[in-house]
């Protein structure tokens, strides 16, 4: 199929759900860490075309969780702004193919991917796995919570 760059939060279970669907579909990935990567404002900004700055936060962020950082209460800058003093605010994962950039694994980017939609018996590609979750029954609990987000 194609090259991808995956931008993920090593040790993510979702994250690795994601690289195998795309393996598993015949891309080459270049797996990179979203955490240390020297963003800039407009790197990340690519990233999210015309989605809603809402959507360019990972809604489970702690600081997100907490409600500390309240993503409606935030414009494109002030966004921005957070995501790079704390990458774990970022949606995962942060994807380029073809000299495209696309956030998080939501329907688009996967029929983008050249991927099928999650079936009605199958988990949501970009949802958690946290132990506990309904879709994922008998997983068992992280070692550290900081290791979904």
């Amino acid at each position: 199929m194609a090259t991808v760059v995956f931008y993920e939060k090593p040790g993510c279970r979702t994250n690795a759900r994601q690289r195998r669907l795309l393996e598993a579909a015949g891309h080459v990935l270049l797996v990179r860490n979203l955490l240390t990567e020297a963003w800039t404002a407009g790197e990340l900004l690519s990233y999210f075309g015309d989605m809603p700055v809402t959507n360019w936060f990972n809604p489970a962020a702690p600081t997100v969780k907490s409600g500390s950082v309240d993503p409606e209460r935030a414009d494109s800058e002030a966004a921005l702004a957070l995501m790079l003093a704390d990458p774990l605010l970022i949606r995962r994962p942060l994807l380029e193919m073809g000299g495209r950039r696309r956030a998080g694994f939501t329907p688009d980017v996967v029929a983008w991917l050249g991927l099928s939609p999650a079936g009605e018996d199958e988990p949501d590609p970009q949802s958690c796995v946290h132990a506990g979750r309904k879709d994922t029954p008998g997983l068992p609990a992280c070692p550290a919570p900081a290791q979904h987000f």
